[in-house]
């Protein structure tokens, strides 16, 4: 990967989360909705359990791969 410039996250699969404030987060490279409630929602990635805890969450839109997820965003983990 080093020698050929490509970005980690597309040769390893890892996710990409990019959070804009406590308000919305945008979620590339996941597997799969593990869990989803307007409190949590977990998701599986490739490596590791990515988990969204806070309130009125929702799941915008979402595709094989990518996700937005909003509401009021208090944490998130990587289980």
């Amino acid at each position: 990967m080093e020698s050929l410039k490509l970005p980690k996250d597309t040769m390893l699969g890892a996710s990409i989360v990019t959070v804009t404030g406590n308000r919305e987060a945008f979620i590339q490279n996941y597997k799969g909705i593990l869990e989803y409630s307007t409190e949590r929602i977990a998701l599986q990635g490739k490596t590791c359990r990515l988990v969204f805890e806070g309130r009125r969450l929702s799941i915008d839109y979402y595709t094989n791969e990518d996700m937005k997820i909003s509401g009021l965003i208090d944490a998130v983990r990587y289980v």
